[in-house]
């Protein structure tokens, strides 16, 4: 499996940023591609945290497998951590968030209401890894287009804050990857899933992988899609790759194909899947 890293120069001072401003803040919204919630958790930046309450926001759940995401939420809950689903592209469920905040840190604002503070303010920071959706989170929570956004990662630059209905106020970050993946599997699916720069791994082997995920866990799918008989379902991902190349009429270009493949992936015309499940952490 090739090594897959990225971690622009942008991303190390980002880092040095979050360790500098996470005394001020009260409360991290963690956000995570639901597709791939555990892998899409950045543990460089869980260990800065200090002990700050976090609440995870699996984002993008209208493209995840709901079954997976729904067994997602309940494991992190189980684990005494508030969690929630959205897609906040079209801003469903994400006015939850403030009300989860406070329920959070309701024994903090007692104590702050104790001495005289009447509305006590909420200053969450916002962290995750690049492209999964913190801007377009920040600029529902605000009702304007402050946070600059894009379906591309490394789109946020700079740490900027916002203030959102209430008193509710949020520390958008760059999104943050780590320096080295323990598990190259980790590198797969953010590849897939457009959470690293498409020019830093190779199209056909995430296309290879990517390939022989579906079919070990979404086959129907990945056979109705591409209209592969159920014989050939039973090759090796290589030979499915070259049998699409040749329905595709693309020659020898199979790197087409994989790219044709990935996109397919992303932009959901595979359906709704998710690369991974709580029991895999075991």
């Amino acid at each position: 499996m090739p090594n897959i890293q990225w971690f622009p120069g942008h991303m190390q001072k980002a880092r040095r940023e979050v360790a500098e401003k996470i005394k001020q803040v009260d409360i991290v919204f963690e956000v995570v591609d639901a597709r791939s919630p555990e892998s899409s958790r950045n543990p460089m930046l869980l260990e800065m945290l200090q002990q700050k309450p976090i609440i995870s926001i699996l984002n993008k759940a209208d493209l995840a497998d709901s079954a997976r995401t729904k067994a997602w939420v309940a494991a992190y809950q189980a684990e005494g951590r508030e969690a929630i689903a959205i897609d906040a592209q079209h801003a469903k469920r994400l006015q939850q968030l403030p009300q989860m905040a406070e329920k959070v840190l309701a024994e903090k604002l007692a104590r702050k209401r104790a001495r005289g503070i009447r509305n006590p303010h909420v200053r969450a920071m916002c962290i995750g890894i690049p492209n999964v959706g913190k801007s377009t989170i920040l600029n529902r929570l605000v009702q304007k287009n402050i946070a600059i956004t894009g379906n591309r990662p490394g789109v946020t630059k700079n740490q900027q804050w916002l203030k959102a209905s209430g008193n509710l106020e949020l520390l958008d970050t760059p999104g943050i990857l780590w320096p080295k993946f323990d598990d190259q599997e980790i590198g797969m699916k953010l590849a897939l899933t457009g959470a690293i720069a498409d020019k830093v791994f190779t199209a056909d082997e995430v296309a290879l992988w990517g390939v022989g995920y579906f079919q070990k866990n979404y086959a129907e799918v990945l056979r109705k899609h591409y209209g592969l008989t159920d014989e050939q379902m039973q090759s090796r991902p290589a030979d499915i790759v070259q049998l699409l190349t040749k329905k595709f009429a693309y020659g020898e270009e199979f790197d087409r194909t994989a790219v044709r493949f990935i996109n397919d992936v992303r932009k959901g015309e595979l359906g709704r899947y998710t690369l991974e499940v709580p029991e895999d952490r075991a």
